[in-house]
């Protein structure tokens, strides 16, 4: 039985999740190939110190090692936050086939906000992107932690 873009964001939301308990920006990934979860990741850019351990970074290191192979071009990835222009970039350079996001993000995204990496022609890949599942879980789960950052600052 294939599960639907919904259900695999519900998983990202998940990791989501995961991350807020350890105080990071909550944002969930999953990479999915022939209808499996194969990677389950969120970011741990406070945990490690490192500016590039974004959910979509993370996803796809574990999925080249986990498959052996850096062409990702037959899978998908759903993330709870439009990436990024350095996930973006990372997401053409692997060759992956498709991306499913859920909140926009108009300040940084990269995949239809400000502009979109992703389909762009002048590039050596395009990814097929579908935006907006599950949009206000994933924007709410943001909205909360960045109210709880405020609310701890003052």
């Amino acid at each position: 039985m294939k599960m639907s873009d919904q259900e695999y964001m519900r998983q990202a939301l998940r990791e989501a999740e995961k991350a807020l308990l350890l105080g990071e920006v909550p944002i969930g990934a999953v990479v999915v190939q022939a209808g499996q979860v194969i990677v389950r990741t969120h970011n741990l850019k406070e945990a490690r110190n490192d500016a590039t351990a974004h959910a979509e970074i993370l996803a796809i290191q574990e999925a080249s090692s986990l498959l052996t192979k850096w062409r990702l071009n037959d899978c998908t990835l759903y993330v709870t936050l439009e990436p990024c222009p350095m996930c973006a970039g990372a997401l053409v350079q692997c060759r992956m086939q498709r991306v499913v996001y859920g909140a926009y993000d108009w300040k940084a995204g990269a995949a239809g906000s400000l502009f979109n990496l992703l389909d762009e022609p002048r590039l050596n890949h395009q990814v097929f992107l579908t935006s907006g599942v599950l949009a206000e879980e994933c924007q709410e789960i943001m909205q909360r932690f960045f109210a709880d950052l405020r609310q701890k600052r003052k």
